[in-house]
């Protein structure tokens, strides 16, 4: 639904249920007529359409009765309170729910600005460790001894000085991977040392 039905929808129930408040209040009694659709057209300031609708949606909750000729007519007072408490539970969810739609749409913008500045810190990393170091890409065979064991057993930076910065597995990317990461069978290690201590990573990761 667009903009302006759902300002329609909203501007005729508000309606209803300011009539229906009045007729709780004792205002407007039962049996009493109340104005015509022209009068409460000029009263709410709302096209005559408006002023149908609320009182279709009146009628149908058993507060009004509507007659041609007769015009509008109080009908029960206990229908309205009804009406009136359901119209606060109705209230109370549509402000849950927008205020659900607010958050959901800060978290896709949080989200996306830690996506950035994610692959900018990689970015920023992988340039700055290229001149002081040499970053290696080496694939986990099957027979490697490091299947099954956390980045933290396999003591890459206590060995040679190197630090995973990212594992590629399955097709997707593992970001600044935990200590207690296992490595997997496949697994892609995205590593940064010094250049000297390459054959010694790769031996470390297949010593065939």
């Amino acid at each position: 639904m667009d903009s302006q039905g759902s300002s329609l929808t909203a501007r005729y129930v508000t309606i209803a249920i300011d009539i229906a408040s009045r007729i709780v209040r004792g205002e407007y009694r039962e049996g009493q007529k109340v104005f015509g659709r022209s009068t409460l057209a000029g009263k709410y300031n709302v096209s005559p359409e408006t002023i149908r609708r609320a009182l279709i949606l009146l009628q149908d909750t058993g507060i009004v009765n509507v007659s041609p000729g007769v015009g509008v007519v109080v009908r029960s007072k206990r229908a309205a309170e009804t009406f009136m408490a359901q119209s606060g539970q109705r209230q109370i969810l549509r402000d849950l729910q927008e205020r659900l739609h607010i958050l959901l749409r800060q978290r896709d913008n949080l989200n996306q600005e830690i996506e950035k500045l994610t692959n900018d810190l990689l970015d920023y990393t992988f340039k700055m460790a290229g001149r002081f170091q040499k970053i290696e890409e080496i694939k986990v065979n099957r027979c490697s001894p490091l299947v099954g064991r956390s980045l933290m057993e396999a003591e890459f930076r206590g060995k040679t000085g190197a630090t995973v910065l990212a594992i590629y597995r399955n097709g997707e990317e593992i970001v600044s991977p935990r200590a207690d990461t296992i490595i997997e069978v496949d697994d892609v290690l995205i590593m940064v040392s010094q250049p000297e201590m390459k054959d010694e990573l790769h031996r470390m990761v297949d010593p065939d």
